[in-house]
C-alpha cells in the first residue's frame, strides 16, 4: 500500500511539474517522459490519461462553447434532463382574493450519453527507437482531437430539426437567392430575417439563438451583406459576430445535409444532399462528458509483435431539451 501511495506521489508531481508525456499524451523533453514512464504504473497511467482527455476536451473557438455544460445532470453515463411544469398565470388589477394556488408538476426525462470509442493505433518499438520524438504521446493527442471533432460533428447534427414542425416551432426552411451557377440557390440576409420573424412571432427569446454557418452558406452572404462582409473580416476565435440580425454566428464544415423532401440524411449518410445551416437555443441546449476509458496494452506484453496498442472510449452528449428556437436553412433547388 506505501508502495502504491509513493508511486502516485511520483506520478503527481511529474503531472503537476513537468508532465507525463507518455500517459497523458502532451509535449515535454523525451529524459522526462521516459522517467515517468518507468516510475507510474500501467493502471494509474491510464487513470491519469483519463483525466486529462477529460481536462482537454473543450471544444475551444466552436459553437459547442455557447452551450452550458451540465455534468450536475449526469450519472452513470446517462443525463437525467428536467422538464418544468405549467407556468404561472399572470393577473393584472386583481381584486380578487384569495388568489388561486397551484402545484407546478415537474418532471424529467433520462437519456443516455453516446458512446464514441476510437479505432485502436498500434505504435511498434522499432519506431520509438527510430523517431525523433515521442509517438505515444502525439498518438493520444490525435485521439483527443479525433474526439473533439467527432462529437461536435454528431452533436450539430442532433441539434437540426429532423423537418418542419412549426407547431413546435421546428423550423426546416430554404434559402431563396440567387442560382450560385451549380443549381443552388443562394443564402440572403433576407432569408434571416424572415426566420427571425418567425421566432419573434413564435415568442422564442431573443437571447442566445446561435446561427452555425454551412461553408457555402458564408459564401453567399460575404458575396450579398456588405455589412456580413465587415464583421467577419473582424472575427476572432471563430466567432463572426454577435450579433447579427439577432443570432450568433459560428461557421462549421461539417453541419447535417437534407433530402429534397426537407428531411434530414442520418448522420455519416453517404448519400449527398443539401448543405444546410443550423439555429439551436443555447438557453434550452445541454452538453456533459461522462466516463473516458484508455485502452492500452504495452509492447512489453507483446513479445510476437513488440507493438503498443491504444484506444480510447468517450461517453459524451449534446442535447436540445427544448425544441424552441430550433431550425435548419438548407440550401434551395433552383
Amino acid at each position: 500500500m506505501k508502495k502504491l501511495f509513493r508511486l502516485f506521489l511520483v506520478a503527481v508531481l511529474f503531472v503537476t511539474g513537468m508532465g507525463i508525456s507518455h500517459a497523458l499524451g502532451l509535449n515535454t523533453t523525451e529524459s522526462v517522459q521516459m522517467a515517468a514512464v518507468t516510475a507510474v504504473p500501467s493502471q494509474l497511467k491510464n487513470t491519469i490519461a483519463e483525466k486529462e482527455m477529460l481536462k482537454q476536451l473543450r471544444h475551444v473557438h466552436s459553437w459547442v462553447g455557447e452551450i452550458r455544460s451540465r455534468q450536475n445532470w449526469v450519472n452513470n453515463d446517462t443525463i437525467k434532463i428536467p422538464k418544468r411544469g405549467k407556468a404561472p398565470s399572470v393577473l393584472i388589477d386583481n381584486t380578487n382574493y384569495p388568489i388561486v394556488k397551484n402545484n407546478r408538476e415537474d418532471s424529467h426525462v433520462v437519456v443516455s450519453l453516446h458512446k464514441f470509442d476510437t479505432e485502436n493505433t498500434v505504435v511498434t518499438d522499432d519506431e520509438l527507437y527510430a523517431l525523433p520524438y515521442e509517438k505515444t504521446s502525439d498518438v493520444q493527442m490525435q485521439h483527443r482531437e479525433t474526439l473533439e471533432d467527432t462529437t461536435a460533428e454528431y452533436g450539430i447534427w442532433g441539434l437540426a430539426p429532423q423537418k418542419a414542425k412549426e407547431t413546435e416551432n421546428l423550423y426546416v426552411v430554404e434559402t431563396t437567392g440567387e442560382d450560385d451557377k451549380t443549381g443552388r440557390l443562394m443564402l440572403t440576409s433576407k432569408d434571416l430575417r424572415k426566420l427571425q420573424e418567425k421566432m419573434n412571432k413564435a415568442g422564442i427569446d431573443k437571447k442566445g439563438r446561435v446561427l452555425v454557418l454551412s461553408d457555402d452558406h458564408v459564401s453567399d452572404l460575404l458575396e450579398e451583406d456588405r455589412k456580413f462582409y465587415t464583421q467577419y473580416q473582424n472575427h476572432t476565435e471563430g466567432v463572426i459576430s454577435k450579433n447579427y440580425y439577432g443570432f450568433i454566428v459560428y461557421e462549421d464544415s461539417t453541419n447535417p445535409q437534407y433530402n429534397d423532401s426537407l428531411e434530414k440524411l442520418p448522420f455519416g449518410s453517404a448519400t449527398v444532399g443539401r448543405t444546410a445551416s443550423v439555429v439551436f437555443h443555447k438557453g434550452s441546449t445541454a452538453k456533459a462528458t461522462g466516463t473516458v476509458k484508455r485502452f492500452m496494452r504495452d509492447a512489453s506484453n507483446d513479445p510476437e509483435m513488440r507493438e503498443s496498442t491504444i484506444g480510447f472510449r468517450l461517453w459524451h452528449i449534446i442535447v436540445a431539451y427544448g425544441v424552441e428556437g430550433s431550425a435548419a436553412i438548407v440550401s434551395g433547388k433552383a
